[in-house]
């Protein structure tokens, strides 16, 4: 890992997934804010940046659809994962209580996932989505809006400089999301190649669509229960141009080129009308 290398994020410094980038890559990595998803993805397929990190799911919230379907778009692959713990903080400006908000700003998903404690803490306070967690923060210290709080992780507090209002406004500890790498080139960085080397095991992802047919689906899942693949996530998504039928996407056990997942893939391939690996990488371990 070197300091010349570029990450690609969505959203502003603080946010979750600028945290996944040091998680995965180390403190030297650069990352590179980016406005949406899509311009990570562009970033990372134009060689402006080495890497890209995008969530695809929260443990509460879940799939996070946008990138899924980005994923069809661009001819990059995945190289990586990360677990983050997820813990949202409540921040207003100096010196105001409880009893002096009226609204709520962040990330439509943080508000989600803080929508119990919310309603107990600020009854009938005005939620309004904004383009990002730590964003939402820096629009605070930034408006000076004294009847305003904002939710984003910890970091936000030292970036931006407001105070905490109240710790874990999450409606569950058990929050947790999921971020992939991705890259112009399907050969592991060099921190999911450490993690190689401690020979653990590995997740390929992939996705393939097929005719509607009954038992279609069936048959295609079959190719990995027959060999006792461990299937760890499927998601469907619209086939564009194609009203009502669907991709799959599908995470499953195993590195692509071993015996029993090629053999897998080599009778899927039989039963869809496309399949595309979008890599192998060493799966995740939980945060502490």
């Amino acid at each position: 890992m070197t300091t010349e290398t570029r990450v690609a994020y969505q959203g502003e410094p603080g946010a979750y997934s600028e945290q996944a980038i040091f998680d995965f890559f180390g403190a030297s990595a650069q990352p590179v804010p980016c406005p949406s998803f899509d311009d990570v993805f562009e970033q990372v397929a134009q060689t402006s940046c080495d890497y890209g990190v995008v969530p695809v799911e929260n443990s509460l919230g879940g799939s996070v659809h946008r990138n899924y379907d980005l994923f069809i778009r661009h001819a990059l692959h995945l190289v990586g994962e990360v677990v983050v713990r997820i813990r949202w903080y409540l921040y207003a400006l100096p010196g105001q209580q409880l009893s002096d908000i009226k609204r709520v700003i962040s990330h439509w998903q943080a508000l989600a996932q803080c929508e119990r404690t919310l309603s107990a803490l600020l009854p009938g306070a005005e939620r309004e989505p904004v383009y990002d967690t730590a964003g939402s923060v820096k629009m605070l210290a930034e408006s000076q809006r004294r009847d305003t709080a904002a939710i984003a992780g910890r970091r936000a507090q030292a970036l931006y400089g407001l105070p905490i209002l109240r710790e874990g406004v999450e409606d569950d500890p058990t929050n947790y999301t999921r971020f992939v790498v991705i890259s112009r080139s399907p050969d592991l960085p060099l921190a999911a190649q450490v993690e190689a080397a401690d020979e653990r095991k590995f997740k390929t992802s992939i996705v393939f669509a097929m005719r509607n047919q009954p038992g279609a689906l069936f048959r295609a899942l079959a190719a990995f229960a027959l060999r006792d693949i461990d299937l760890t996530k499927i998601e469907s998504r619209p086939l564009q141009g194609s009203p009502w039928e669907y991709l799959f996407y599908l995470d499953f056990a195993g590195h692509a080129e071993e015996a029993h997942c090629r053999r897998a893939l080599d009778h899927l391939r039989e039963l869809t009308t496309m399949l595309r690996v979008l890599g192998s990488y060493p799966r995740a371990r939980m945060p502490e």
